[in-house]
């Protein structure tokens, strides 16, 4: 019989010997625990480096109940006619990303993993069922309509949650932390930039008018063009996508050929809206200006670049994960609300 090998991986007991503290000490420090002096943990992170110690994860779980993830939930609540599959979208929508970085912010100095779980209908119970399995110690959930039952879902079983928009009924039943924009305050400066430009025939290309932001930015942008007193936008609904954006360009100027300012409720759309302009011979922004929203890499990129409503969605998502850590932290923790002024960036389309 051949004789086991002893086991020659570095102990607590080792890291505490060449860093001076108690075991006790160690294992506080690898916990995450708050309290130990800065210089301590520093002394404990160079033992750990120099010995070569590797924490037993389960180990540490049971120890402290804390998985060490969170979930990023990107959530689709209905089924809804696109022209191209959601993990698409998803994953080609700058959005997505632009929160992906701004939650890394916070959580990566924390040593916390985000695991990103796409949620069309036909994943919901898959994903609930992964989050009651304890894999992750919170949720960050991006979400747009207020029929969507994750957030109550995720809510009965008493997992902290943070929202990405105001679901009005949603959030307060729940009890659920929420930050946001602004999001009529957004339509508005749209709509106040175009009048300044001296358009009067104006249109919009808005969002779906059931999710609560995108009709939001558009009864902002309907009520600035009132007070101006201009004639009633020409207002038809997109999905968010540049496809959606190039077909609402098309069938706006099938109605209103004389055109002359454009409200895309994204920055995708608006760029498609612009393409789709350009091709039919109208010049933007000589005879067609055009105002996008959210000020993503996409506006940069656009020809010309889009002069577009500011949503700053890495600092949003940077301020979710603050809140969702108190939560996890502090379970006691009340749910907060957070709201974000936009501002608007002009470029050359408007």
């Amino acid at each position: 019989m051949t004789a086991r090998r002893p086991d020659t991986r570095p102990t607590l007991e080792a890291v505490a010997a060449v860093a001076g503290v108690s075991r006790a000490t160690v294992s506080r420090v690898i916990n995450g625990v708050q309290t130990v002096d800065p210089a301590i943990v520093a002394m404990v992170e160079k033992a750990i480096d120099e010995t070569g110690y590797v924490p037993n994860l389960a180990a540490r779980t049971l120890v402290t109940r804390r998985t060490g993830s969170v979930a990023l939930v990107v959530s689709e609540p209905t089924e809804r006619p696109h022209a191209s599959p959601f993990l698409e979208r998803l994953f080609t929508d700058p959005y997505v990303g632009r929160v992906t970085a701004g939650a890394q912010q916070v959580l990566r100095p924390r040593d916390i993993h985000l695991a990103i779980l796409p949620a069309d209908p036909p994943a919901h119970d898959q994903v609930v069922r992964y989050v009651r399995q304890g894999h992750v110690d919170g949720v960050l959930l991006v979400t747009s309509s207020t029929g969507d039952p994750l957030p109550a879902r995720f809510a009965a079983l008493a997992v902290p949650v943070v929202l990405s928009t105001h679901l009005a009924g949603a959030d307060e039943s729940a009890g659920v932390s929420w930050v946001d924009l602004d999001q009529a305050a957004g339509g508005r400066l749209a709509a106040e930039h175009l009048v300044a430009r001296g358009r009067t025939r104006l249109a919009t290309v808005a969002g779906p008018t059931d999710v609560p932001f995108a009709r939001a930015r558009l009864d902002g942008f309907l009520d600035a063009v009132r007070a101006a007193g201009l004639p009633e936008p020409l207002v038809v609904e997109g999905d968010f996508t540049r496809a959606g954006g190039e077909a609402a360009a098309r069938e706006l100027l099938a109605a209103r050929p004389d055109v002359d300012g454009v409200f895309g409720a994204s920055d995708l759309m608006a760029d498609g809206a612009s393409t789709v302009l350009q091709e039919s011979g109208r010049r933007v922004p000589e005879d067609v200006a055009v105002v996008g929203f959210d000020d993503s890499t996409v506006a940069h990129q656009a020809h010309p670049p889009l002069t577009t409503v500011r949503q700053p969605v890495e600092e949003m998502a940077a301020e979710m994960a603050r809140l969702l850590l108190a939560a996890i932290d502090t379970p006691e923790t009340e749910p907060r609300s957070v709201l974000f002024d936009p501002t608007l960036v002009v470029r050359d389309s408007a």
